[in-house]
Formats: structure tokens, C-alpha cells, sequence
């Protein structure tokens, strides 16, 4: 008898933990859903097609490593297509439908500024991959990003012209949020750099010909032009601008800092200045600066699986997982806990910049997550500070 029960014990014993590692292993199989929304398609592909795609390779690793505290991720992404009503309707799934932790993107800052809203009173963090100074300024509770700042790349632009003896500029910016935002920096900032600007022209996103636009803004006589958009516009600018014999400098702004646009402008690519994160001349910089072997490690990647040239903008859904990754662990997937502990996150070195967050600034890059390049032969020149 005694014998039974001791044999009983045994199997009760191996049962319960039976039962107990099933209980931990279907805890620990508990997947943090991640929404994605980018411009995969559509004429800004050429940002959210490598966000998409340096998405997926951060879950990736993460999930390698053994994923956040031994849950896994699960990304989960809506081709937006550049459209806000479609960002604003692919949220709503992945907030209602999804249940995802927490939503990185959209790619644009028209698609971006009508989810904040959305995001803020459904308290679910949202890191957007958006340039717009007003995504995150004033600062909304759940509203992050990674893309640095025209406010930043303004400064940038303006303290190249000042050492240029550059003291009149026509601007040209395209007729959306994000145009509107760099207008009101040019505008803003001019002064305090000891820059006019004196004339000041727009033009559609989708359209084909800026000649009238340029042909004003020759006629004011500035020493330098600066174009404010995403392709496919800027590079009909350059275009425009080689074919009417424009010969002082032609500035773009960071919007187009990929191998799209040499692309699309071509030869008319050649000479324009512009301030990009450093992602574009990595192998130029010094081996002292602290984001070098960040960026080419994720160059090496990115290149290695997907065969294609890398841009900064996957760059900022790279960095945006890496930093949302932070702020998950030990949240057990609550999202004021996420929200709260991405506030907190300092000197975290990125493909984009080192990020500094805190309640007052949910960008968190500095000055020097930008440098100037001049595209020469083709190519990215890194030019000296």
C-alpha cells in the first residue's frame, strides 16, 4: 500500500510540473503584436517600402535574441499607401481589431498628424517615421518619433549658407503638411541666420512641371533656391531647374536623402546640397563618431537581405523598434508602462542619431544626428562641418 501511494506521489508530482511548464510555455508564447503603417506602394514607396522591410528585420533579431522577456513579436503592417484616410482606417484596425502594443509609422507627416487624435485617446504609443516638427511639438503623451526635425534640418541648411556668404534665398515647398512645416522654419529661422528670403513659391505633389515656380523665383535674383518636399516633385525641380540654366546652388531638404531621387533627377542630381542623417556617407565619417559601427552594422544587414542600397528612412523604423524593444521589457505589454519608459530612454545610439527622450521632447536627436552632403558624380559627398 505504501508502495501505491509513494508511486502515486511520483506521478502527481510529475503531472503538476507537466502541467506547470505547459502553463509557463503558453505564458511565455504570448506574442506582442507591433503596428506597422508605411507608404509601401504608391509614389512614396521609396520610404515606406525599406521601413517595411527594416521593420521586420528588427523583430527579427529581437526574436532571435529570444524576443522581450520571453515574448516573441509579432509585426503587423498596413500598406498606407500615402493616403491619410487609409493610415487613419488601417489604425483603427490595428488598435481595435490587432490589439497591437504599440504602432510605428506612418511614413509621411500628412499621414501621420491625422492618427495623433486617434492614438492620444486610445492611449496607444505611436513612433512616427515622419519628419513634421508639429508630430511631436507641443508634445502629445503618446506621440514619439524618429525622423529628425526640419526645424533641425533647416538650421542645418542655414548655417552651410552663412559660411557660403549666402544672404537672399527663394524657397519652393510643396502644398502639404510637411511643405508647410519646412515654409514656416525657412521663414522662421531666416532672420536669426542673417538670410531673406525673397521669393517664396509652391507647387502640388503630383505636379509634373515647376518652371512658372522657378521662373519667379529667378526673376527676385537670390543667391540660392531651396526646395522643401518628398519625390517625386523635388527632383522635377532639379530638372526644371537645369533645363532653364539655373546656375546658383539648388538646396533640397532631408525628404529626399535616398537613392531615389539621384534616380529620378539624374544628371540635374548633380551639385544639390542637402543636410541627410549619416547613413549616406557612413564609410565617410570618422572612426570616432559613436553611430558608425550602429549604422554600418545595420547597412550590412539590410544590404545582406534585402540586395538593395539602404536609405535613412529605414532607418527610422529600425530605430523606432529598437527603441520601442527598450521600453517593453518588464512592461508585460502594458501601454503606459511602454509610453512611460520611452520617455526615459537616453543616449540610445541609432542608424538616425542618439536619442535623448524625455517628457518635453519626444524626438530626442540633436543637431548632430545631420550633416551636409553635395551629390557629386552620382554619388554622396560628406562635406566638412
Amino acid at each position: 500500500m505504501k508502495c501505491r501511494m509513494k508511486v502515486l506521489a511520483v506521478v502527481m508530482m510529475q503531472l503538476a510540473a507537466i502541467v506547470s511548464f505547459s502553463l509557463s510555455s503558453c505564458l511565455a508564447a504570448e506574442t506582442y503584436k507591433i503596428g506597422g503603417l508605411f507608404a509601401v506602394t504608391g509614389p512614396n514607396s521609396f520610404l515606406g517600402d525599406p521601413e517595411k522591410k527594416s521593420l521586420q528585420m528588427a523583430i527579427d533579431e529581437i526574436n532571435a535574441r529570444g524576443g522581450i522577456d520571453g515574448h516573441r513579436l509579432e509585426a503587423v503592417i498596413r500598406d498606407t499607401e500615402g493616403v491619410p484616410d487609409k493610415a487613419v482606417l488601417a489604425a483603427n484596425e490595428l488598435i481595435s481589431s490587432e490589439k497591437v502594443v504599440a504602432i510605428i509609422g506612418p511614413s509621411l507627416t500628412p499621414t501621420t498628424l491625422p492618427l495623433v487624435p486617434l492614438v492620444e485617446s486610445n492611449k496607444i504609443p505611436l513612433i512616427s517615421c515622419a519628419a513634421g516638427i508639429e508630430i511631436t511639438e507641443p508634445v502629445k503623451p503618446w506621440v514619439f518619433k524618429t525622423a529628425q526635425s526640419d526645424v533641425l534640418a533647416v538650421a542645418t541648411i542655414y548655417e552651410h549658407m552663412k559660411k557660403q556668404n549666402i544672404k537672399k534665398v527663394g524657397i519652393l515647398t510643396v502644398e502639404n503638411s510637411f511643405g508647410e512645416s519646412g515654409k514656416r522654419q525657412l521663414t522662421s529661422q531666416a532672420p536669426q541666420s542673417g538670410i531673406e528670403v525673397v521669393q517664396a513659391e509652391s507647387f502640388g505633389g503630383k505636379d509634373t512641371d515647376m518652371t512658372a515656380q522657378l521662373t519667379k523665383i529667378r526673376a527676385a535674383q537670390p543667391d540660392a533656391i531651396i526646395c522643401w518636399g518628398t519625390n517625386p516633385g523635388p527632383a522635377v525641380v532639379a530638372r526644371n531647374a537645369q533645363q532653364l540654366n539655373i546656375k546658383i546652388p539648388l538646396y533640397q531638404s532631408h525628404g529626399v536623402a535616398s537613392p531615389k531621387f539621384i534616380e529620378l533627377a539624374q544628371d540635374a542630381a548633380e551639385g544639390i546640397l542637402l543636410p541627410t542623417g549619416k547613413i549616406l556617407v557612413a564609410d565617410q565619417l570618422p572612426d570616432s563618431d559613436p553611430q558608425k559601427p550602429v549604422i554600418k552594422s545595420y547597412i550590412q544587414q539590410f544590404e545582406g537581405q534585402f540586395k538593395m542600397p539602404v536609405s535613412g528612412f529605414g532607418g527610422y523604423a529600425y530605430d523606432a523598434m529598437q527603441l520601442l524593444a527598450k521600453a517593453l521589457e518588464g512592461s508585460g505589454g502594458d501601454r503606459e508602462k511602454i509610453r512611460a519608459a520611452l520617455e526615459k530612454i537616453n543616449g540610445h545610439v541609432g542608424v538616425t542619431g542618439t536619442f535623448n527622450f524625455s517628457p518635453t521632447d519626444h524626438n530626442g536627436l540633436g543637431k548632430d544626428a545631420f550633416v551636409m552632403v553635395q551629390i557629386k558624380d552620382g554619388k554622396w559627398k560628406l562635406l566638412a562641418p
